[in-house]
């Protein structure tokens, strides 16, 4: 398959170039015009790089790339990476909020479909788009059931913070680092905020307003619409898709 109509394919399913963002979106480096393997990764970093290299995987797709908002120079970490890429004939793109708030293979999207909640709205304003899912549980489930069911149908949580009612009926998903919608979950009376990774000052506000907040792992909570990706890239183009995995812990 040639490079430029998986790409062209990617930026208007995603709505590459429609969605601001501070990260530098769509393809970033080229390669000599093929894909043969498209492997999808949360993070630009050599690990993942070098496994792509051992896997066959000739065209990456990262959810976080290397530019954010300022030209970087190509030394150190960066140089040893963009080495990698080229020695490997590897191509990569990159998808930050198109990923993330894409209505079929997004990262709350799926979480929605992975955790059959069918009642939700698109929620978190940020600079004129929604970032996360708001949801209503038609049967309420209380605050260890719900934990129980996120770990069954997405994974461990890293963090809880129980600080509101214990029966969890209306909530809100925001994959990342997204705690800074906590103030819109406290004015909209939520039970939970379900999101990636805490702030400092979050706990206080948190813990003032009653509200109970789930912590899933930034890495974790953004593999969700990768790996989603990759299922619909492989129908798509019949091409081999492979999720490159590199945790965080984070």
């Amino acid at each position: 398959m040639r490079l430029d109509e998986v790409v062209s394919y990617l930026d208007e399913y995603l709505k590459t170039k429609a969605i601001p963002d501070s990260s530098l979106n769509g393809l970033v480096l080229e390669n000599s015009g093929y894909v043969k393997k498209i492997g999808l990764a949360v993070d630009f970093n050599l690990p993942v790089i070098e496994l792509a290299a051992k896997e066959g995987v000739n065209f990456i797709i990262f959810h976080h790339g290397p530019y954010w908002g300022q030209p970087l120079p190509i030394t150190g970490p960066i140089y040893k990476r963009i080495k990698a890429l080229i020695e490997n004939d590897i191509a990569f793109y990159v998808s930050h909020l198109p990923l993330d708030i894409h209505p079929e293979v997004g990262n709350n999207a799926v979480a929605m479909r992975l955790l059959g909640f069918d009642d939700t709205q698109d929620f978190g304003e940020y600079h004129g788009i929604k970032l996360g899912k708001k949801f209503m549980l038609q049967n309420p489930k209380n605050f260890d059931e719900f934990l129980a069911h996120l770990s069954d149908k997405i994974g461990k949580p890293l963090l809880c913070w129980k600080f509101g009612n214990d029966e969890i009926k209306t909530g809100a998903f925001a994959s990342g680092d997204a705690i800074s919608l906590l103030p819109e979950a406290i004015e909209n009376n939520l039970d939970v905020l379900i999101v990636g990774e805490p702030r400092h000052y979050s706990y206080s506000l948190a813990k003032d307003a009653g509200i109970n907040v789930v912590f899933m792992g930034h890495y974790q909570s953004e593999t969700l619409g990768l790996k989603a990706l990759g299922e619909h890239l492989k129908s798509k183009f019949n091409l081999p898709t492979h999720f490159l995995p590199e945790p965080t812990g984070l």
